[in-house]
Order: structure tokens, then sequence, then C-alpha cells
């Protein structure tokens, strides 16, 4: 299939009518802005929906009801709309609704800046609203990585009824680059529990209110087994040269694709350092990083935060490896050099410098072109 190049928030529309979205709701925020305006192109073209909301508040409780009767639907914004979200967000993984939000984030707190940040990761990962509820949170970090987690986020929604989360920085949702698309799924069928204005949905009922106590809790503890078995089986990460690794990066979205540059650079100086990207950062993969930790000597975070992800990291290695940490916030990214230069500061400091082995010299050529690749991103 011939490829299209376009903006990752464009890219995300495009997929999501793909999976079967006939339904949008949202309100302009840049670095999200893009969503809206592909969504108004595109919805209509197919026979969906496509409704600018009077704020984020309405469109999520829009989307409230799009789900109900069993629509594919989602809608889109940053930091500062997905706070206003957040009660509708608890209100739909209590009432089991599927429904895709994508958060192309952006500097903060507050109305912050246009720049990108990673700090709506506790917001989004821990839950921003009220209630024990989680969402699934997927972060991709190229275009076709936002085409790719979009159809996987309406799959994931309507497989545990509950909310997903496309988190992406605000640099991959303004990025261009190619992208395929798969082909046209068959459409979702209309699930047994919607209420959909038939005489065989007229008993269904959409519902996060219990009033009994016992009743609540049973309730609470379905939610849970859903959270549970989601984090057995939807785990995901990509991993690059971590086999004998000695140092571990982590970083997810813009970050990874800085990272995997400064790891080829790393190696082809001599030194033993890996990849670790969550892909889904919740479930998190702390599973896959306790393993690597058992060759692993020290794990090193980066992110556009001033340090959100890092306590999962830790919380996953439960002491038994030291966590560095480097970010730059304020819409600012660390330089594949900056990182190089703290990579080689930390294995100084720890006694873990080498000279360049053969098989090392013979891949620079190759694992340079790949840095200056991901260097110009």
């Amino acid at each position: 299939m011939r490829k299209q190049l376009m903006k990752g928030n464009e890219a995300i529309v495009k997929s999501a009518i793909l999976a079967g979205c006939r339904a949008f709701y949202g309100y302009p925020i840049t670095p999200a802005s893009e969503i809206a305006e592909a969504a108004a192109e595109f919805m209509p073209r197919t026979g969906g929906v496509y409704v600018q909301a009077e704020s984020e508040v309405a469109a999520i409780n829009m989307l409230y009801g799009a789900a109900s009767v069993g629509v594919r639907a989602m809608t889109a914004s940053s930091g500062p709309g997905i706070s206003l979200m957040q009660e509708g967000i608890s209100y739909m993984a209590g009432a089991e609704l599927p429904c895709v939000i994508a958060d192309i984030t952006r500097g903060g707190p507050g109305l912050g800046n246009l720049g990108s940040e990673q700090s709506d990761y506790h917001q989004v990962v821990k839950g921003g609203g009220h209630g024990s509820y989680r969402t699934l949170v997927l972060a991709p970090n190229s275009v076709q990585e936002m085409a790719d987690l979009t159809a996987l986020a309406f799959d994931l929604a309507d497989r545990y009824r509950n909310p997903v989360v496309l988190m992406a920085d605000g640099f991959i949702g303004q990025t261009m680059e190619p992208v395929e698309f798969p082909q046209v799924a068959t459409l979702p069928q209309l699930p047994d529990w919607a209420v959909a204005g038939t005489a065989a949905s007229r008993g269904n009922l959409i519902n996060s209110l219990h009033i009994d106590f016992d009743e609540m809790e049973q309730h609470s503890l379905l939610l849970e087994a859903k959270y549970k078995e989601a984090e057995r089986n939807e785990t995901r990460a990509e991993e690059w040269r971590t086999e004998d690794a000695e140092i571990v990066l982590v970083g997810y979205g813009i970050v990874s694709r800085i990272l995997k540059a400064v790891t080829a650079e790393a190696r082809a100086h001599g030194l033993k350092v890996g990849l670790l990207r969550p892909v889904s950062l919740y479930p998190f993969p702390k599973a896959r990083i306790a393993q690597v930790a058992e060759r692993a000597k020290l794990f090193i975070v980066v992110e556009l935060s001033h340090g959100q992800m890092i306590e999962d990291v830790q919380l996953a290695l439960r002491g038994t490896r030291p966590v560095e940490f480097l970010s730059r916030v304020g819409g600012n990214v660390p330089t594949h050099e900056d990182v190089l230069q703290f990579v080689r500061q930390i294995a100084s400091r720890e006694g873990l410098t080498q000279g360049r082995t053969a098989p090392e010299r013979e891949s620079l050529e190759r694992e340079a072109l790949e840095k200056e690749q991901m260097a110009h991103v």
C-alpha cells in the first residue's frame, strides 16, 4: 500500500476512521488542534459525526453518550483540556464505556506554553479523576505508531470496556512522516450491552451509581479484575541492544528516539548501553525492566518532566539497581549530545568505560548513520 506523508495528529484521525470510529467530539487546543481539524474534514465523509463542543467538559460527556449506544467514538485535547475531562473519564470507566482519548501533551502547569512536555504522565497514567479506576495508556514515538496504536486503542477499549488514552508529546503530534495504513477493517458489530434504542436493548442500563456498599465493592472488584487482566496481557515495550547492556536507557515518545541515537553512538565508543522503551505506560512493563535488571548494572531515565515515569521504573526495580535521571522541561528537549555526555559521565563514575571492540568498530558506520537519522527528527 502506498505511504502517505502527514502529521501525527492527522494520522490519528485517519487510523481511527479505518478502525470504525464514527464520532468525534472535541475542542481545539494546541498542539492537538489538527486532530479536531482532520476529524471535521474526514468524519462526515464516512457517514460519521463531528461536533465541536463548547468546552472539554461538554466534549467528554458527549463521548459518554456516543459510547453508550455502542458507537466507536473519540476525543482529543492537551493538558488543560484533559484536566477538564477527568470527571467524565472517571464516569466512563465506572460505567464500563469504551472510548479513545488522544492527549497531545504541552508544557505546564497552568496554561503553560505550546512546547512539548511529558508532564501529563501522572494525570493520565495514574488516573486524574476520582475513584479506583485506570485508563489503558499507549505512547507512540512516530507518526506510523500514531496510526498503529490508535487502531490498537479502539480494540483495547472494546476488549476491556474502558477508556484508552493515546499519550503523545507535541513533537510526535506535529512531526510529518510517511505512514502506511492497513486495509479497511470490518466494522465492529453493535455490542449487546449498548443502549441502542431497539427492542433488544431496552433492558440495558448504562450507569456508574451503586448506592449499596456491597454492590459498589463488587463493581469495583470487577473493574480491578479487568485491570489485572490487562496487566497480564497488554504490556508492551521495545528493547534495543539490552541483551548485554550494563547501562539501560529508559524513555518514551520523542525522547526514545533520541535515546536510540545515543545507544548507537555509545556502543560505537565501547559502552554497553541498551534502550528500553515503554510503549504501554499502563500497563507499565515492570516485569521486563526487572528481567533486564538481572544483567544491567544501572538505569538512566530521561523525561520531559521533573520526573514522573521514573517512579514506576524505581518501583519495578525495587531498589536492586541505581536509577539516574536527566530531564528538560518548558518545551525544551535534550539533544543526543547532552544525553551522551551524561551517559559517559555516569559510566566513568561507575568504572564502566571500555575501548571499542572489533564488532563495534565494524558496525560503527551503520550505527552512526542511524544516529544521524534520529538526530534530525
